[in-house]
């Protein structure tokens, strides 16, 4: 793991503050860099958002969907987990601890704003960082490949129907127009604009061209991605200084759901006699975020200063560390798992 992932929480908490203090004391800025915005998408986080997930699709393989039967038992606990289990659970207990158990320590005004953050989070499976947390904890890395490519083609064409779904199950109304656009941004055209990139670059200069190509543009998506939160904590500076257990709460529910879909998904495996360097894999697939994606939907959706694009926000700060938490608690019940798994 690199010196950002090792630290991501670090330098989240860094913008948090840089970001706050940024929206006091140049308000002018931020204001306009608001208002540059097209059929409600906004023109400058969108640039960033592009140099966020770009380089991260670009590690994909579609090719390697063919390796899906290999592992099929895997790859069915994951997508179950990824898109049966997750956003609905999570659209629970936004509901149940948002909405009501601590709907009075929040701005009653956000509150459905909220919730629609948190689903809008748990709606998108990770596609990146789980490469980090697969080999940390010694995981089949045909899986994981087979696995991420497979939920990039799936995000494509079930992001907007579940989150619709999920959205309107919570009392929120959906703008159709807006969500299909962001659909279409940052699912659509990255997805496919990556990979023929990554053709070009292979048919170029094969695997070295492409390792050139990632280790320049990697800090580029680095400085997009702190850059969106400074943005995103500037516009949240007021409602945080107001309310400072805000973003405590709000990763009440995330820890919960990371937590139990990463427990259900390796008890599954277990019970499906999938190997462990499947299932360790699986466990941190079916528990993870594609953070940027959900940062770019709520901030589409509902807006920059919004409590949705907060909520997705909160799921970066809590990412890495409740990740490495479960990569050293599946590594630490390896010989549990085998120990039974054999029986």
């Amino acid at each position: 793991m690199g010196l950002f992932e090792r630290y991501l929480s670090v330098w989240v908490a860094l913008c948090i503050v840089a970001g706050i203090a940024l929206g006091h004391l140049v308000p002018g800025l931020f204001q306009a860099i608001a208002a540059a915005e097209v059929a409600k998408v906004n023109l400058p986080v969108a640039v960033l958002i592009w140099l966020m997930i770009v380089p991260m699709l670009l590690k994909i393989d579609l090719g390697a969907l063919g390796q899906v039967k290999e592992h099929w038992r895997g790859v069915g606990v994951t997508l179950f987990i990824n898109w049966a289990v997750k956003p609905f659970s999570m659209a629970l207990l936004g509901t149940l601890f948002i909405g009501n158990l601590f709907a009075p320590l929040l701005p009653q005004d956000q509150i459905s704003s909220y919730i629609a953050g948190l689903i809008l989070l748990a709606a998108a499976p990770c596609t990146a960082m789980v490469f980090v947390w697969s080999n940390l904890c010694e995981g089949e890395p045909h899986y994981t490949l087979s696995q991420v490519a497979l939920n990039d083609i799936i995000m494509v064409f079930a992001f907007a129907p579940l989150v619709g779904l999920l959205l309107g199950v919570a009392s929120i109304t959906v703008p159709w127009d807006t969500l299909l656009l962001s659909v279409l941004l940052y699912i659509v055209i990255p997805v496919v604009g990556a990979q023929l990139w990554r053709r070009s670059l292979l048919a170029s200069g094969g695997e070295a061209a492409l390792k050139r190509r990632l280790d320049l543009i990697q800090p580029v998506s680095l400085v997009a991605l702190l850059t969106t939160l400074v943005l995103l904590f500037g516009f949240q500076g007021e409602q945080i200084l107001a309310q400072p257990l805000v973003i405590l709460l709000l990763a009440v529910p995330i820890l919960i759901q990371v937590y139990f879909n990463a427990g259900l998904a390796y008890w599954l495996s277990r019970r499906f006699g999938v190997a462990w360097c499947v299932a360790a894999p699986a466990a941190l697939i079916g528990a993870s975020n594609f953070f940027e994606l959900a940062v770019a939907a709520a901030i589409s959706l509902f807006g920059l200063g919004s409590g949705a694009a907060l909520a997705t926000v909160v799921g970066v700060l809590v990412e890495v560390p409740v990740m490495l938490s479960v990569v050293r608690i599946v590594k630490a019940t390896k010989p549990w798992y085998e120990g039974r798994s054999h029986a």
